[in-house]
């Protein structure tokens, strides 16, 4: 009898324990999955929130990565505010101070091949070593890579310019023809230095910027697309669609 009850009160306590275990293990079922419909819920909401040019990556990752989005995006202030200092003081030496181009390398050349060579003649009298000029060469594959990627580029824009040309897209003529009136406006307003000075400075200044205040930009263009996108379709329904088009492409059988 006592054999039988010690085996009796050994299987009430296995069955315990495995009662136990698998309310343990339901519960943390459930847990996992509160915790994933909670993170697939996350991923929905961050989802749903607009990106201003439908920009699904970081800013950073967006212009490249690596140390040029860093010195763009202002990651070390003492590089980037250099960067910025030096084009602003070649702005003014060119714009303000009316330095001639060629006349300012030549002057740098002049004064910089007088202090080698005198540097290097004067070195055995003085007892220090000569001046250790680098050897610059510019790199084959580079240079390949720069000149196909513009090729790439300036076939692409001819491209374009071939299909407005032929008025197969109405609305990109628009913007082509618009951006050309801006370029032509700013252009009669200053010369193409200060021109070039302040495309840098706006490309230098606007992505910290947007970076600083994503949210309130990000929300701010999703309410003037809406308002753009309206404006856009009543003109197209009054103005364009009496426009007649062009030939279509011919269909590939």
């Amino acid at each position: 009898m006592a054999e039988h009850k010690e085996e009796q009160s050994v299987m009430e306590k296995l069955s315990e324990k495995l009662h136990g275990d698998s309310s343990s293990s339901s519960s943390d079922s459930d847990d996992d999955k509160k915790g994933s419909s909670s993170s697939s819920s996350a991923a929905a909401m961050k989802a749903k929130i607009y990106r201003l040019f439908g920009r699904e990556r970081p800013v950073h990752s967006v212009l490249g990565g690596g140390k040029p989005a860093d010195l763009v995006l202002w990651r070390n202030k003492k590089i980037s505010g250099g960067v910025l200092a030096g084009a602003t003081a070649i702005w003014l030496l060119f714009e303000i101070m009316e330095y001639h181009l060629l006349t300012l390398v030549c002057h740098c050349l002049i004064l910089s091949l007088a202090v080698l060579f005198l540097w290097s003649n004067a070195s055995t009298f003085i007892h220090k070593s000569p001046p250790n000029i680098p050897e610059v060469k510019i790199p084959e594959d580079l240079t390949v890579n720069i000149a196909l990627s513009l090729r790439y580029e300036i076939n692409r824009g001819f491209a374009t310019l071939r299909e407005i040309g032929h008025g197969r897209d109405l609305k990109k003529f628009l913007i082509v023809i618009a951006g050309l009136w801006i370029l032509s406006v700013l252009g009669s307003s200053c010369n193409f230095l200060t021109l070039f000075y302040i495309v840098f400075v706006a490309l230098y200044t606007v992505p910290v910027l947007y970076e600083k205040y994503e949210d309130k930009i990000d929300a701010f263009g999703e309410k003037a697309e809406i308002e753009l996108k309206k404006y856009y379709a009543l003109f197209e329904e009054k103005c364009l669609s009496k426009i007649p088009k062009g030939p279509l492409k011919d269909k590939k059988h």
